[in-house]
């Protein structure tokens, strides 16, 4: 799954294996930088978390942003389940993460979905790649 999006995109551009590990690491790196600008100051560095339990509520009722390097739930849900979080926000699942749909370009969010990826370990993407593999064709919003 190593780069989803930016790898269908590579294929059906005809671009060569070369070209696409470049338009990858592209990819990872502007991931990289939307993480950076818009979500370290929550999630985290590396997205490790920084809420002792990010499983209980805070003094306002809301639960603390999850690390999102594959120690928490994030690499259980969909591409297009984490699509529609990053553009609705998290008030849907108690927290309260802002919603970005119209403060990142696709490109971004996309971007952001990848770097977010190649932080978990390789025995998560194994995972998330043999549970989410038909996803990746097609990232839609999903059914709510």
């Amino acid at each position: 799954m190593k780069i989803f999006i930016i790898a269908i995109i590579a294929i059906l551009a005809g671009c060569s294996s070369g070209e696409k590990e470049k338009s990858a690491e592209l990819n990872i790196a502007l991931g990289e930088d939307v993480f950076n600008k818009n979500c370290i100051s929550c999630h985290g560095s590396k997205g490790v978390g920084l809420a002792k339990d990010w499983k209980v509520k805070d003094e306002n009722g809301n639960f603390p942003a999850p690390p999102l390097n594959g120690t928490a739930h994030t690499w259980h849900h969909s591409p297009s389940d984490l699509l529609y979080t990053i553009n609705k926000g998290g008030g849907e699942m108690g927290g309260m993460m802002p919603g970005f749909e119209q403060r990142l370009s696709e490109e971004k969010k996309l971007a952001l979905i990848d770097y977010i990826y190649s932080l978990w370990p390789s025995e998560i993407q194994t995972k998330y790649d043999k549970t989410f593999k038909l996803s990746l064709i097609h990232i839609s919003e999903p059914t709510r």
